[in-house]
């Protein structure tokens, strides 16, 4: 009896120290395995797909009225009338008006001239026409006739210059007005009336937004790169305003020597009148379309010694290491760059962590992106900074 109590000791022992010995065992291989997941590190990664690409040229430009123009007076007088700012005025209609009234009496005064030198006019041609048959009758001699023709020239040049007179104070009446060259909205009431004018001052701002360009230098390596016609988007960054798309309307022939740029132009209906003059605006100029390529951001791509590599990841039996793939890039646009070599369709191109990590290294893929641009943290930043702001142009396909 106390023999089986003591084998039932000994059993019972042997349990307990079979179990304890398998518990530490566990506890160390916890142990080891969550210092190896310490060891991985976190990283983002981009799944790599061919895809469009827009080749784009981008400049900081300006936005101007197409029709904006300084008014000026012709006449010297006291203004009597100026249009108030902000008032619309059709084409051709009174924006201003300098004191017409001595205008006025010399257009009077040259029409009593003309009535004069008409009727002295019609008095020596009334002459000459009852001499005309008597000279040629011989009954008066050719000094008389003469005379008589001499008078009627003289007469005639006295009606010419009386005419030219009175046209001339017409003109004067006339420039006593400013008128609209365009339809547009007094912008600035440059001359208050009672203030006098004088030929060649500027009175009012005249401005009409319907139509605006837009004007920005680009950098000389692109001269022979920019045609007219160009397809161009145009971002206004300061509104919450949807992208512009229009056409190169000129492309300048000269490059200035200080910027080293050439100018361009792009004309842009504005029939809300939502842009504004003085506006900066982002041009982006498309050179090219490519499709079917394989598009990372700039920020995935470091430089060494040795040149370009990418950081990809490879899944091998004991998890996700670290491989470094040499590239050659092609164009780019804004943080977008086309990769020409070194990577296939399918990489995993890690994107977030990837100055922490080099060649061989475990990591862990905490997320996975299919989009360039939700690959890339500072289009994040961007977006988050502006979640409103329109897509960049390198990400529509907009014509």
């Amino acid at each position: 009896m106390r023999a089986s109590r003591f084998v039932s000791l000994w059993v019972s022992l042997l349990v307990g120290l079979a179990a304890l010995l398998a518990g530490c065992g566990d506890e160390e291989t916890t142990k080891a395995a969550t210092a190896q997941d310490r060891t991985r590190t976190r990283v983002e990664a981009l799944v790599l797909q061919p895809q469009s690409f827009e080749d784009v040229v981008e400049v900081t430009g300006s936005v101007e009225a197409l029709d904006d123009a300084r008014l000026s007076a012709e006449a010297a007088g006291t203004l009597v009338h100026v249009a108030e700012r902000g008032t619309r005025v059709p084409a051709d209609s009174l924006v201003a008006r300098v004191n017409p009234r001595s205008a006025r009496a010399a257009v009077e005064q040259a029409r009593a001239q003309v009535e004069s030198a008409q009727a002295q006019y019609e008095l020596a041609q009334d002459t000459y026409d009852r001499q005309a048959p008597l000279y040629r009758d011989s009954i008066i001699s050719a000094s008389e006739f003469e005379s008589v023709r001499s008078q009627r020239t003289q007469a005639f040049a006295s009606l010419s210059q009386a005419e030219a007179n009175l046209s001339q104070a017409r003109e004067q009446l006339a420039s006593t007005r400013i008128d609209a060259p365009f339809s547009g909205i007094v912008e600035e009431q440059l001359q208050e009336p009672g203030e006098q004018a004088s030929p060649g001052q500027e009175v009012v701002r005249l401005v009409d937004t319907r139509q605006v360009r837009v004007e920005a230098g680009v950098p000389e390596r692109y001269a022979n790169d920019l045609v007219q016609g160009d397809s161009v988007r145009v971002r206004i960054q300061s509104a919450p305003l949807d992208d512009r798309w229009g056409r190169l309307a000129f492309v300048g022939n000269t490059i200035d020597p200080a910027s080293r740029t050439f100018p361009i132009e792009v004309k842009i209906a504005n029939p809300e009148r939502r842009l504004k003059p003085e506006m900066v605006a982002t041009v982006f100029v498309v050179r090219e379309r490519l499709d079917d390529v394989l598009v990372a951001p700039r920020s995935a791509i470091s430089r060494d010694e040795g040149g370009l590599d990418a950081y990809t990841v490879a899944r091998t039996d004991s998890g996700a290491v670290v491989q470094s793939r040499p590239v050659t890039l092609g164009p780019a646009s804004g943080n977008r760059v086309v990769v020409r070599s070194g990577l296939s369709p399918g990489d995993e191109l890690i994107t977030v962590g990837q100055s922490d990590v080099a060649t061989g290294d475990r990591v862990e893929v905490v997320e996975r992106h299919d989009d360039v641009d939700t690959a890339d943290p500072a289009t994040d930043a961007a977006q988050n900074a502006a979640p409103d702001a329109p897509m960049s142009p390198a990400d529509s396909n907009a014509p």
